[in-house]
């Protein structure tokens, strides 16, 4: 934690990204919870179709909340062209860039063994890949990739690259242990392989491998670098409108190329596939163009502080749901008001109080200019 002064919004800093961080964090702070509820209590279409995208695929295919942990890297990605001018220009320069790259990749490990209890010492029973550490690990690499290429073209050839290569490693290789010739499947593809056989302690999710585990790496790296990119173009001279429609553009073409890349290699949020880069990268770039329109271009700022109050605090939220929890808070405010109404609502009440009180925590931190930078 780190308190920043007045220095809050500087003068280059995208309000709509610490917006859009925010609504990305917003969804795992209960507010799925919420919407669950309604759909069920209401019955209205909409509101059970979106209750019904709030929780993941089980394997192949996308629901919107497989979206929320890819648009969180893909937006630490766009963070970063903003940063290195000003890295760079502080004493130490590059050495002092390259420093803060590798410290914030081994942070974001760090505090992801933690959050899947490392400081139990099980080792058995700990889990050693998360999404923090795939968030540093990926992030780093498209750092490093970026900084040591010379233009947007060259970083599109990694982009490219980067995936073209993934989908090759799963049409050249099937798990040789299981006997399913299915090389996308649970049990047939070398992801799950790699994983239950190099990764020591438990794996999560399903049985097979672990859905944060070591290959998709590499194409989680494409989604930082798409970040990158997307970021470097808003740093551009362009018009703020032609950026509106160039990013629209840019995402409509995204999200056909995944759609016809998954007729080959399915859109997997547990094996991150390549087509899955494409689709929520095309999704990710779409929500910011939105964003950035409304926000920075036309200026309509106020209804967007609830999710900046997150934005500017997500790891303090993603860690402190773990850590702290907001459950005590939240009954002795709201339980007494949840027993005076039907059971049907109760349950609801209970599920609005646990996100008020958790950005009521947000909020002091803002106010006290605290925030956790990593």
């Amino acid at each position: 934690m780190r308190n920043t002064g007045g220095n809050i919004q500087q003068a280059d800093r995208l309000k709509s990204l610490d917006a859009l961080r925010g609504f990305d964090m917003f969804w795992i702070m209960g507010a799925e919870e919420i919407f669950i509820l309604l759909g069920a209590i209401t019955g209205w279409p909409v509101l059970e179709w979106w209750a019904g995208q709030m929780t993941h695929v089980e394997w192949h295919g996308f629901q919107a909340y497989d979206m929320i942990f890819p648009l969180f890297l893909f937006i630490a990605g766009v963070s970063f062209p903003f940063s290195v001018s000003k890295r760079l220009a502080v004493k130490g320069g590059k050495q002092a860039l390259y420093r803060h790259i590798f410290k914030r990749g081994f942070i974001l490990i760090l505090l992801g063994i933690i959050y899947n209890n490392g400081i139990s010492f099980d080792i058995e029973s700990m889990r050693f890949s998360s999404v923090l550490g795939r968030i540093g690990l990926a992030w780093m690499f498209a750092a490093l990739i970026f900084m040591n290429t010379k233009n947007w073209k060259s970083r599109m050839v990694w982009f490219w690259g980067l995936l073209i290569f993934y989908w090759l490693l799963f049409l050249i290789f099937k798990a040789p242990d299981l006997g399913d010739p299915d090389r996308y499947s649970m049990q047939g593809n070398i992801s799950s392989y790699i994983d239950r056989t190099i990764l020591p302690g438990r794996l999560c999710c399903y049985g097979f491998g672990d859905n944060e585990g070591l290959l998709p790496t590499i194409a989680a790296i494409g989604t930082g670098l798409l970040g990158m990119l997307t970021g470097e173009f808003l740093k551009s001279k362009i018009k703020p409108m032609k950026k509106v429609l160039y990013l629209s553009i840019a995402g409509i073409l995204l999200i056909i190329i995944g759609q016809i890349w998954n007729l080959a290699f399915p859109i997997n949020k547990n094996l991150w596939s390549s087509s899955f880069v494409c689709h929520v990268g095309g999704l990710s770039i779409l929500l910011l163009a939105l964003f950035y329109l409304i926000i920075d271009v036309c200026k309509y700022q106020k209804w967007a502080f609830f999710f900046v109050v997150i934005g500017m605090n997500p790891i303090t939220i993603y860690l402190a749901n773990r850590v702290i929890g907001f459950s005590k808070a939240t009954d002795f405010i709201f339980g007494g008001l949840a027993e005076l109404v039907p059971d049907t609502w109760s349950a609801l009440i209970i599920a609005i109080g646990y996100v008020t009180v958790g950005w009521l925590f947000l909020y002091l931190l803002y106010k006290k200019k605290i925030f956790l930078k990593v």
